[in-house]
């Protein structure tokens, strides 16, 4: 396949755009997003039982892919100019099983490869990073979605590493900025992903016909 191209400074231009048109929904989705993910946490303690504690490890988990999922897919309708609400948070949650398959593999594909010298791990990353977009917008399952992403990415890997530290960096900005300008750069970044997945996916498609 031939190489795919991006324009980083137009995903993050588009990233920006976005989140300062709709910054306060954006603001309002991260809160609840954070305080959804932390309420398993916010209702134990320490003494709590050791069941207890594994239920509410599991809930902790459930909640935090649904949300992930939630998060994806709103990052995707403003990259397709649709409007996302705030129940969209919760929207995919039927694709739950798939999307935690999918984290697993590659979670332990990348976990293994940082072990052997770390660049293994950084390639698998990229080369699968795809995948919660396979799932959330066109219902794939696990192992389609990252041999779909695999597929995506060729051609494009080396800058998807290059972005990838750009996106580093912005969010490194945003964190010395008393932290509160991640609230401006996390939903940049996460759009400006969603994006560059838009155009390869349409690279890859256009090539496949």
């Amino acid at each position: 396949m031939s190489a795919k191209h991006f324009s980083m400074s137009e995903a993050i231009n588009f990233g920006w755009e976005v989140t300062k048109s709709n910054f306060l929904f954006l603001i309002g989705v991260l809160v609840i997003a954070g305080l959804i993910g932390a309420l398993p946490q916010l209702g134990g303690d320490r003494n709590q039982a050791s069941a207890l504690s594994c239920v509410l490890g599991i809930v902790s988990i459930v909640l935090n892919t649904i949300i992930s999922m939630g998060l994806t897919k709103i990052t995707l309708e403003y990259v397709d100019r649709q409007s996302p609400s705030f129940g969209d948070l919760f929207a995919p949650a039927p694709l739950f099983l798939n999307y935690f398959i999918a984290e697993l593999i590659c979670g332990f594909m990348v976990a293994v490869g940082l072990v052997l010298f770390i660049i293994p791990g950084i390639i698998v990353a990229i080369v699968f990073g795809f995948y919660s977009f396979l799932i959330v917008d066109r219902g794939a399952g696990p192992i389609e979605a990252l041999s779909r992403s695999a597929e995506i990415t060729k051609g494009a890997r080396t800058n998807l590493f290059l972005f990838g530290l750009l996106i580093l960096g912005i969010n490194f900005l945003g964190l010395l900025a008393l932290v509160i300008g991640l609230f401006v750069t996390v939903p940049v970044s996460m759009i400006a992903w969603a994006f560059v997945f838009r155009q390869l996916e349409a690279q890859t498609a256009a090539a496949g016909a």
